[in-house]
């Protein structure tokens, strides 16, 4: 809202340039992102909270800027010339929607001159972004911004029976607003009608066919207090904001409109001549008893951990409107711990309901510098969370392997979803979603983790490896579950170009080995080939801890790549994360001492040929099955194929160390261990040894 600050110095007595004034709004809490200079003066651009509308008027904002600098707000009070005719003989108002309409006054004027307006009011107008029509409109909108209370004018003359009726709008029921279109409207929104048809959108926008022009003489001067829900509704389903609108569904002043009405009718006598009719018709149904609310001291001290003295406490919070009293017992006592104030809630600030909301605001205006920066006192001992240690072990070892972590949204698109998730697995649908790509909570984090290498790669990003600690929804007999899931997404190079070495691209065998780097936190991850659909068939597999299904790793198939244009090649994997933390820890737990051995190490190289499909992961089995204790590391060295290997076939050479602790091994020792790996792996496998 755009702030005029000669308009603001009408209503408080500040003498601090704009410059500086700018400053301590934003450090009370209304942020003023610029300064400019206009004809009307200096204008303040502020930025108003949705829990503030008693700001989106310069008299709000005069309160600000009074409980800042401790002066007193001046008070309204409009002198209006009445006629000795009454208003409410010239017209009647009818709410027959209490809880769509919460009070709505009706002041009537005759013989008004309808002209244009005078310089100061268009340069006020115009500074703050409104077009000059006419005196009487302007004036309507110069209320508004001045005290935040939105009003209407009617042509008295071209109102049906010359009275008002506040209704829900019929089935079918169309009217031409004041922009000259004609909107069709629903039976729930509310609508100002005379005896026969609707003239006006509440709280919304006027009709056409009863505007003020230059040949109307007699005015109904609307203002009036609309359900904010109501409001919003309407002008969200017509597509139509106004700045009556948005102050409506915020929640307008309801004691303010009575008030408004007399400043404007003041106005346009001023500006247009006639005549005031007595009183004004005040149709109050949803009038409500000021709420009572208790400031403590002890509050204070304990939310702040700093004390605010009285005079400061009771300056705030009476420029504010709170109008507060001391209550306690030692009431003449300046600074008592025992203070309580005892405030009013101001019909304006519906949002400050209870004393620690008191406290914010004598917080802020005091100065939120003068209080000492603290950690508030926990109410219980501080614990970690289950898994706590495991988790940060596993954070550390996948940094450690170059992958960043990423935080991704769990609200995704649920066509995307729907590639990747499992069979028979119900997702959690969003009841009112955002946007379209945003209406399910994730069955998987791979789709969220696809669209974070999507983003990058069209960015050009063309090598990365992330992770994500993240969760997968679903439902389960009507019940939402929430599983924690550990996602790797890799691609692009596993190692770039150097004087000494080719660049690689990062393939199926880098990812198992980072995850097999993931695996030895958790005692060895046992594979198993095979996955999803969404997976490349001969590069995909399912991980284990022992017994327990974690996961699947793999590279994503072409046909699911080529459809998310995704034009590299994709490798992810996706772990459940409480067995695999589960598993970390009982592996943790096993970890023993053991010296460092005082005798050497002994390898053995074996060069095998087996046939095509036989994987690492047997010959290692095969080997570990013999339970030789003098067994220490099995490495795979290398893999050949073609040449003097058979077709069908490959040759794939190992490495075996072996390394006692209570004495060197003897070459007959390690003979007969090699001698037994080699009739194992014939046995099982299949496998022969390589001649040359």
């Amino acid at each position: 809202m755009k702030v005029l600050y000669n308009w603001l110095k009408e209503f408080t007595d500040v003498k601090a340039p704009a410059a500086e004034l700018r400053t301590r709004l934003s450090l009370a809490g209304t942020a003023i992102d610029s300064l400019e200079e206009s004809a009307a003066g200096p204008v303040l651009d502020a930025e108003i909270t949705a829990n503030r509308p008693d700001c989106l008027g310069h008299y709000g904002m005069a309160r600000e800027v009074a409980a800042i600098y401790r002066l007193p707000v001046k008070p309204l009070r409009p002198k209006l010339k009445e006629a000795s005719d009454k208003a409410a003989a010239a017209t009647r108002v009818d709410i027959e929607a209490p809880d769509l309409c919460g009070r709505y006054t009706a002041r009537i004027l005759r013989g008004v001159k309808i002209q244009p307006s005078p310089d100061w009011l268009r340069q006020r107008l115009e500074a703050i972004g409104q077009n000059s029509i006419n005196n009487v409109v302007d004036v309507t909108n110069y209320v508004m911004f001045e005290l935040g209370q939105p009003l209407h004018a009617f042509d008295l003359d071209k109102l049906g029976e010359k009275r008002i009726v506040v209704r829900r709008a019929r089935p079918g029921e169309k009217m031409r607003t004041l922009d000259g279109a004609e909107r069709t409207l629903a039976k729930d929104m509310c609508v100002i009608a005379d005896a026969s048809r609707a003239v006006a959108i509440a709280g919304v926008m006027g009709g056409a066919e009863s505007e003020i022009g230059f040949s109307s003489r007699n005015i109904l001067l609307e203002s009036a207090w609309f359900d904010p829900v109501s409001v919003r509704r309407t002008s969200k389903a017509l597509g139509l904001r106004t700045e009556a609108s948005y102050r409506f569904e915020r929640g307008a002043d309801p004691e303010m409109a009575e008030m408004a009405s007399r400043r404007a009718a003041e106005l346009i006598q001023q500006l247009g001549g006639g005549e005031i009719l007595a009183g004004v018709v005040d149709a109050y149904p949803g009038r409500q008893p000021a709420l009572t609310i208790e400031l403590s001291r002890e509050e204070l001290l304990r939310v702040m951990g700093a004390d605010v003295p009285d005079r400061d406490i009771e300056e705030i919070l009476g420029a504010l409107g709170f109008h507060p009293v001391r209550k306690d017992v030692n009431r003449g006592s300046e600074g008592s711990l025992l203070a309580v104030w005892e405030c009013q809630q101001p019909s304006w600030r519906r949002d400050a309901a209870r004393g620690i909301d008191l406290i914010e605001e004598v917080a802020r205006h005091y100065g939120f510098e003068k209080f000492p920066p603290r950690l508030p006192p926990a109410k219980q001992p501080a614990r970690r969370l289950s898994h706590a240690a495991a988790l940060d072990r596993l954070r550390e070892q996948v940094i450690a392997l170059g992958y960043q972590e990423i935080v991704a949204i769990p609200l995704v698109d649920a066509r995307r979803d729907e590639l990747f998730r499992a069979e028979g697995v119900a997702p959690a649908v969003i009841g009112n979603p955002l946007a379209e790509d945003a209406s399910l909570m994730r069955s998987t984090g791979i789709v969220s983790m696809l669209g974070a290498l999507e983003w990058n790669l069209n960015h050009g990003q063309r090598n990365l490896r992330l992770f994500e600690i993240g969760s997968a929804y679903e439902l389960r007999e009507g019940e939402p579950v929430e599983t924690r899931v550990l996602t790797l997404g890799a691609t692009g190079l596993a190692r770039e170009k150097t004087i000494h070495e080719a660049a690689r691209d990062f393939g199926f065998a880098d990812l198992k080995g980072d995850l097999d780097s993931v695996g030895a936190l958790a005692g060895r991850f046992a594979w198993k080939l095979g996955g999803p659909a969404w997976l490349a068939g001969g590069r995909a597999a399912q991980v284990f801890a022992g017994s327990a299904a974690l996961g699947v790793a793999g590279q994503l198939a072409r046909r699911i790549a080529d459809q998310l244009k995704l034009r590299q090649e994709i490798f992810v994997a996706e772990l459940r994360l409480e067995p695999l933390l589960a598993a970390m820890e009982s592996a943790h737990v096993a970890l023993k001492f053991a010296p460092i051995p005082r005798f050497p190490a002994v390898e053995r190289d074996f060069s095998l040929v087996l046939a095509d499909g036989a994987a690492f992961a047997q010959v290692s089995e095969a080997i570990r099955s013999l339970g030789i204790g003098e067994l220490r590391r099995i490495e795979a060295l290398d893999l050949f194929r073609g040449g003097q290997v058979a077709a069908g076939k490959f040759s794939l050479m190992i490495r075996v160390t072996f390394q006692s602790a209570d004495a060197t091994l003897t070459d007959a020792q390690i003979a007969d261990f090699s001698s037994r790996i080699v009739a194992a792996l014939e046995t099982k496998l299949g496998a022969t040894l390589r001649a040359s």
